[in-house]
């Protein structure tokens, strides 16, 4: 058969590829064929590369039968695709896209604008300032924690809230982080009372008690992945499924615009200055949302 390769798309090939499907049909035995003979490619492709890492140079045929292997594979992977309904196309274009949202470039995920910027100056999450984290011992022996900013107390004070010395007190740098650098945080809202009352919505849904407890879930659960991960020190990338799952969570949300990667941006820098913080036993952040950034002082 002559292919003209210039004109080869991936739902064409797909289409060509299933005229010679020796199992058709969707039920469970036509499924299967697809699906362990993606197994076996895959297994005959790694025992290639076996004896080229066992024999070196003197494996000769290895490019050429990881050619013929691959090929093989993207043949089943045609016949899966097509027997569960999907096109090729749709399949390449949903992965460039999930692939692009987790390894793009820093300039590709950076917004004109902020969540809140159509809303009133006094409805928007302060785009400069300085808030303090201040530690002080209780009398039965345990560490609070209290934000303050421009003198005026931010929240309420906080402890570890654990049977274990944890630092957890100083969790809200997470919170103020999300601020920073995601353009996102209903705790962070709540704490400069910049709730947008304007739109009795956006009011209740983004602004209100469920969105709270979602980021405080969210903070939570990376707090234990974390500290299974020496706290992330010296950890350059989240576990994907983490990223997935954190996202999932906040899917509800204006946040859902913020990709995987901004996210594991946001997420590193958090831990980085809780620890910072924990270290010192407390300081100063500075926020500063139009850079996208928050320092320690």
């Amino acid at each position: 058969m002559q292919i003209d390769r210039t004109l080869m798309e991936l739902n064409d090939y797909q289409d060509r590829a299933n005229l010679t499907d020796r199992r058709p049909g969707d039920d469970e035995r036509a499924l299967a064929f697809p699906l362990l003979g993606l197994a076996s490619e895959v297994g005959s492709l790694v025992n290639q590369y076996k004896k080229r890492i066992r024999d070196g140079k003197a494996h000769e045929m290895f490019d050429r039968r990881a050619a013929t292997e691959l090929g093989d594979i993207l043949w089943y992977v045609a016949n899966l695709a097509r027997k569960l309904g999907h096109d090729l196309d749709d399949i390449a274009v949903q992965n460039l896209r999930r692939i692009g949202e987790r390894w793009g470039t820093e300039a590709a995920s950076s917004p004109a604008l902020l969540l809140d910027d159509d809303f009133p100056s006094d409805e928007q999450l302060p785009r400069h300032v300085d808030i303090t984290f201040q530690e002080e011992r209780l009398p039965d022996g345990k560490a609070r924690v209290t934000l303050r900013s421009d003198g005026k107390q931010l929240g309420n004070h906080v402890v570890d809230m654990s049977w274990t010395n944890d630092d957890y007190r100083y969790h809200d740098a997470f919170h103020l982080t999300y601020a920073a650098l995601l353009g996102w945080s209903p705790i962070t809202r709540w704490f400069f009372r910049c709730q947008r009352e304007s739109d009795p919505q956006y009011r209740e849904i983004e602004d209100s008690g469920r969105a709270k407890v979602i980021e405080e879930a969210i903070a939570a659960i990376l707090f234990n992945y974390a500290a299974a991960e020496q706290y992330l020190d010296g950890v350059d990338a989240i576990d994907f499924s983490m990223l997935e799952l954190v996202t999932s969570m906040a899917a509800g949300f204006e946040v859902r615009v913020r990709t995987t990667r901004e996210w594991e941006r946001a997420i590193l820098r958090s831990f980085e200055v809780w620890r910072a913080l924990r270290d010192a036993g407390g300081g100063t952040v500075r926020l500063d949302l139009r850079a996208r950034r928050i320092d320690l002082l």
